[in-house]
């Protein structure tokens, strides 16, 4: 299981189609057009050029400039086709985002706007925009962060080695006790490229150095030049705790203010340059409330159904209420690679770590009831609370954070090269 992040939003991520986004009928009317053909479905015009409308608009009021028009078209029409792609993906594994997840979410936007979740479709009609366009678009937003938790979070798993490095390298450390607002531009150095394009990439993130130091735009070369998700964002990474920032960052960090700029420094597949907009003193909690469970997980995906996964959960769920070894039918059946073989003990975990669905479930069990099934973004679970503490986490913090740290220091090169993985095995025909 994973923890949630509530997302961010920006009213111009959700601007309305341009009128370039619809082409003129015989009658006057206007009708939508194909953008691309993707696998099995389609990316329309009026979504192309919505996605093309809200990268300018954000651009305007971030005040950073975009890269020219030609290449600006060519990097947001491979975007939405790579939604697209990981869309299907999700939808081919059953990946649903519930209303309340949903909701989670967009109380989180209607907090950060000074308001609620009843609040928010007059705060977006005031800015111009549509409540429910703006909730269908959020909620592909979540599906699409939610699969690369599954396909890529899932994947990164941190040694027991780096943990144990990653804590002596923290202590005493003044990034730790700081937050950072950052912004970031990736290279990609491919592994198997010849020598002469390794060179060309290192002298191009040398060049974008030297510009941004030179008071080019951060935001506006992170635009132009990066290959991270959040390039056309201006390279934007927000606000996070020193605890929370990838560790390859640490020691770049240490010796910069607010308003510095990283020199290029290297990973084995990315270069990286980093600017810290702003910083701040942080503080960490010591004491959580805990809570320790167990569960059975049947993940729908190309072969399993969604009916067929919550069948065969609860024929388990019948098992359980027959008497069953909790223990013993979570290692046959579980589908939850990092528990099953431990009886799908989950360990100790506070609040905010599980999905809202699966948490939602788990405070409302008492200690050693079985719940029914119910469904997350994750598949079919049922879950056993089988402790609950107040715990001094301090130490296990430590460890936790740097776990995060360093599944994050390798996300975003983890994230391309799956993107870039999915991106080649699919069939797109672009028709404009």
């Amino acid at each position: 299981m994973f923890k949630f992040i509530g997302l961010g939003a920006t009213a111009a991520l959700l601007a309305a189609p341009a009128a370039g986004a619809a082409e003129l009928s015989e009658t006057g009317e206007f009708v939508d057009g194909v953008a691309a053909i993707v696998n099995e479905g389609i990316v329309l015009k009026s979504d192309y050029y919505a996605a093309l409308d809200a990268i300018r608009e954000q651009a305007r009021d971030g005040g950073f400039q975009l890269p020219p028009e030609d290449i600006l078209h060519e990097q947001v029409l491979e975007r939405v086709i790579v939604d697209e792609i990981q869309l299907q993906q999700a939808e081919r594994i059953g990946l649903n985002i519930s209303d309340q997840m949903l909701n989670e979410v967009l109380s989180n936007i209607a907090s950060n706007m000074g308001g609620t979740l009843a609040d928010l479709p007059a705060m977006l009609a005031s800015e111009g925009l549509d409540y429910q366009e703006f909730r269908r678009q959020m909620r592909k937003d979540v599906t699409i962060e939610q699969l690369r938790r599954i396909r890529v979070d899932q994947q990164i798993r941190p040694s027991p080695r780096e943990i144990e490095q990653c804590i002596a390298d923290l202590e005493n450390n003044v990034v730790v006790n700081s937050e950072y607002n950052l912004s970031h531009i990736l290279v990609t150095l491919p592994q198997t490229a010849p020598r002469e394009e390794i060179d060309e990439r290192v002298a191009l993130a040398q060049e974008i150095y030297e510009r941004a130091t030179n008071g080019e735009d951060f935001r506006q070369l992170a635009a132009r030049y990066s290959e991270s998700p959040t390039a056309l964002e201006g390279g934007s990474l927000g606000w996070m705790k020193g605890d929370a920032v990838p560790t390859v960052f640490t020691d770049i960090l240490t010796p910069l203010g607010a308003g510095d700029v990283s020199e290029p420094f290297r990973t084995p597949t990315s270069i990286h340059i980093v600017k810290v907009n702003d910083m701040r003193s942080a503080v960490q909690r010591s004491e959580i409330d805990q809570v320790r469970a167990r569960h059975i997980l049947i993940t729908p995906n190309e072969i399993i159904d969604d009916a067929t996964a919550k069948q065969r959960l609860d024929d388990a769920y019948s098992k359980l209420q027959a008497g069953d070894d909790f223990g013993e039918l979570a290692k046959l059946l579980s589908d939850d690679p990092g528990s099953a073989n431990t009886g799908g003990d989950l360990g100790w975990a506070g609040p905010g770590t599980f999905v809202p669905e699966f948490e939602a479930v788990v405070n409302k069990l008492e200690i050693g009831e079985v719940s029914e099934p119910f469904r997350s973004p994750f598949g079919w679970h049922v879950v056993e609370v089988t402790d609950r503490r107040v715990y001094d986490n301090t130490e296990d913090l430590k460890e936790q954070n740097c776990a995060n740290r360093i599944r994050a220091s390798k996300r975003d090169s983890e994230t391309q090269l799956w993107l870039r993985r999915i991106r080649d095995e699919a069939y797109v025909d672009v028709k404009m």
